[in-house]
């Protein structure tokens, strides 16, 4: 499946728009992530767990995005976006989406 964040896929033609692809995950904060989380807070910088948590999350999304587009029968999703919504204290939805398409 050829991703891309443009509305075009390079020297190949778009015959056929078959729909919106999307795939989300929910996740929580866990105990352990949020105690090392609160210890980086004091001494500042990049709190590694957060961002590992982010990073597992966006590939989940894609994975379901992809997923989904290869049931609309698609080769390609073009205009890749990405949201993020906090559904409740300590939980957020990452949403990625796009146009499935067929291609030539």
């Amino acid at each position: 499946m050829i991703l891309s964040t443009t509305d075009f896929v390079p020297n190949k033609e778009i015959i056929e728009i078959v729909g919106i692809a999307r795939g989300s995950t929910v996740r929580a904060r866990n105990v352990g992530r949020d105690i090392f989380a609160g210890f980086k807070n004091l001494v500042g910088g990049e709190i590694d767990e957060y961002t590992q948590l982010q990073a597992e999350s966006r590939e989940e999304a894609i994975f379901r995005m992809t997923k989904d587009a290869e049931k609309l029968g698609a080769h390609a999703i073009i205009n890749v976006r990405f949201t993020t919504a906090m559904i409740m204290q300590g939980t957020a939805e990452i949403l990625a989406y796009g146009t499935a398409v067929k291609l030539k």
